[in-house]
C-alpha cells in the first residue's frame, strides 16, 4: 500500500513539474525564437478569457488597446489553444493578406466548416468557389436575378412588422437572406424542411470562438448537431429534385453545369458555407446599423429624404427598387461605409502563416494564426473624430470601393469578402423600406462584442402609429418578445 501511495505521489510531482515548466516555456519562449513581444498566459487556455470579454461594440477592444501599449503593434498571445500573432500595423496586415492564403480558423471553427470545405482548402479549390458565388452575388448577379428578391422579402417582412408594431432588425433581416438564399439554392422547398432548416439556425450559437471541445451540452456539440442536420436535409432536397426531374435553384444550375463541376456532397458543404457565412455576418451589421441610425436624427432625417425622393418618382405600379435607384442612394450608401467603419472592431484579415515571416527584428513562425485588425479605421490621421458616427465624412468619396489601405472592412488579397456588394445591397434595401415609416429603436438596445457583435436586450425597432402601412389592428408593446 506504501509503495502504491509512494507511486501516486511521484506522479503528482512529476505532473505538476511539467505543468509549471509547460507554463514558464509558454511565458518565455526561447530566445532564437526571436517572437513578437507578448503573454501566452496559462497553457490551453492562454489569454482567451480576457481577449473574449464583452465590450462596447463601438469602440477597440480593451484587450488590444492594454497591449499595444505595452508591446506595441505587433504581439504574440494564446487563444483558443492556439498561438496568434495580433497586429494593428496596416502595412503588415496587407502584406499578410496578399502573400497568405490558408484562413486563421481555430479548431472549433474548422469543425464546424468541415475538413472538405472547398472555401478553405487549396488555392486553386478557393478560386472556383470565389467565382461561382460571384456569378450569383457579383453586381451582374444582384442585378439580374437577386434584387428583385431581396426587395420583395424585405418589403413584405416590413409591412408584417408595421402592422405588429415593431420587429427585430437581426431576425427579420436573417430571415430575409436565408429565404432569398434558399430559393436561388434549392427552388421552391417543401414546407416542412423550409421550416426545419430555418429551426436549425437558432441551434447555433452566437459565438463560434470556442474552445474546441465536442462534448455534449458545449456550444460546439450543439453547433456541429446543427451542422449534421443542416447538411441531411439540403442533400435530401437535392436529391428528391434531381430524381423527379424539378428545377433546382439557379446556383445549383451555376455549379452543376459549369466546366469544372464538384460532387454533389462538395456542392452541398459549399452550400452550407454560403449560408453560414452570410447569415453569421450581414444581420448583426445591419442591426448595428440601424442602431447608430436611430441615435443620429440629423442621419435618419436626411434617409427620410433621400428615400422619400425616390418613391415619389414611382407609379402606383412600380413597386420594386431599380438597380438604377440602388446605386442613386448616395447618402445611404455614406451610411453603410460609415458603419462598416466603425463596427469593423474585430479583426478583418485572418491567415494561418504558411512560411516563416520577417517582421523587423522579429519572426512570425509557420502554422501561427495571424489576426490583423483595422486600427487604421480608428486613425485620427486618417478621420477626423474616429470614434463619432459621422457618415458626411464619406461625401465626395468613392462610395463603391471595397478596399484601401485606410478601409478594409471587408479583409483584403484572395480572402477578401466576396459576399460584399451582396452585403451592401440588402443592408441598403433595408434602410429604403424602413425610410418609408416613423420608427425608433427600443430603449434599452446596446450593443457588445465578443468577437461576434451581440444585442443583450434584443435590437428590435418600434414603429410609431402614423407609420404608412394600416396600423388598425392595434400595437403589441412586447410583439418582438416571444
Amino acid at each position: 500500500m506504501v509503495e502504491v501511495y509512494e507511486l501516486l505521489t511521484v506522479m503528482v510531482s512529476l505532473i505538476v513539474v511539467k505543468l509549471f515548466h509547460w507554463i514558464y516555456q509558454s511565458k518565455n519562449p526561447k530566445p532564437n525564437e526571436k517572437l513578437p513581444p507578448g503573454s501566452m498566459g496559462f497553457p490551453i487556455i492562454g489569454e482567451t478569457f480576457e481577449f473574449m470579454k464583452p465590450h462596447d461594440a463601438f469602440q477597440f477592444p480593451t484587450f488590444i488597446k492594454e497591449r499595444i501599449i505595452r508591446y506595441g503593434p505587433i504581439f504574440r498571445t494564446s487563444l483558443f489553444g492556439a498561438k496568434v500573432i495580433i497586429s494593428t500595423d496596416i502595412e503588415l496586415n496587407m502584406e499578410i493578406a496578399k502573400t497568405n492564403h490558408a484562413p486563421g480558423l481555430t479548431k472549433s471553427i474548422a469543425q464546424l466548416f468541415g475538413e472538405n470545405n472547398l472555401f478553405f482548402q487549396s488555392k486553386e479549390s478557393h478560386k472556383h468557389v470565389r467565382n461561382l458565388t460571384f456569378q450569383l452575388l457579383g453586381s451582374q448577379g444582384l442585378k439580374l436575378s437577386v434584387m428583385q428578391d431581396i426587395d420583395l422579402l424585405t418589403r413584405t417582412h416590413m409591412e408584417e412588422g408595421a402592422r405588429r408594431g415593431c420587429l427585430d432588425v437581426k431576425e427579420i433581416s436573417s430571415k430575409i437572406l436565408i429565404e432569398c438564399l434558399a430559393k436561388k439554392v434549392t427552388g421552391d422547398m417543401e414546407p416542412e424542411a423550409a421550416k426545419e432548416l430555418a429551426l436549425c439556425w437558432r441551434c447555433f450559437p452566437s459565438g463560434w470562438f470556442r474552445f474546441p471541445l465536442n462534448l455534449p451540452g458545449t456550444g460546439v456539440y450543439k453547433m456541429m448537431k446543427a451542422r449534421k442536420r443542416m447538411l441531411h436535409l439540403l442533400k435530401e432536397t437535392i436529391l428528391k429534385k434531381r430524381a423527379s426531374g424539378e428545377e433546382l435553384g439557379e446556383f445549383f444550375k451555376i455549379i452543376f453545369e459549369g466546366a469544372e463541376t464538384m460532387s454533389v456532397d462538395n456542392a452541398i458543404e459549399y452550400i452550407y458555407t454560403l449560408f453560414l457565412l452570410a447569415n453569421e455576418t450581414t444581420p448583426r451589421i445591419l442591426a448595428a446599423t440601424i442602431k447608430l441610425i436611430s441615435d443620429n436624427p440629423k442621419v435618419m432625417k436626411e434617409l427620410h429624404r433621400e428615400h422619400e425622393g425616390i418613391v415619389r418618382g414611382k407609379t402606383e405600379k412600380e413597386t420594386s427598387i431599380t438597380w438604377e435607384e440602388y446605386k442613386s442612394m448616395t447618402f445611404t450608401q455614406m451610411v453603410i461605409n460609415e458603419s462598416l467603419r466603425i463596427t469593423s472592431t474585430a479583426p478583418t484579415v485572418f491567415r494561418i502563416i504558411d512560411h516563416e515571416f520577417q517582421v523587423g527584428s522579429y519572426k512570425i513562425p509557420a502554422g501561427w494564426i495571424f489576426m490583423g485588425y483595422p486600427n487604421n479605421h480608428f486613425n485620427p490621421k486618417t478621420y477626423d473624430d474616429p470614434l463619432v458616427f459621422n457618415p458626411w465624412r464619406w461625401e465626395g468619396k468613392d462610395l463603391g470601393a471595397i478596399v484601401s489601405r485606410t478601409y478594409i472592412p471587408f479583409g483584403a488579397g484572395s480572402r477578401q469578402c466576396v459576399g460584399a456588394e451582396f452585403a451592401k445591397l440588402q443592408m441598403a434595401i433595408f434602410i429604403h423600406h424602413l425610410s418609408r415609416y416613423r420608427w425608433s429603436m427600443k430603449i434599452g438596445t446596446t450593443i457588445l462584442r465578443n468577437f461576434v457583435l451581440m444585442f443583450p436586450n434584443g435590437c428590435e425597432v418600434q414603429f410609431l402609429k402614423d407609420t404608412e402601412v394600416d396600423n388598425s389592428s392595434g400595437s403589441n408593446p412586447d410583439c418582438c418578445n416571444g
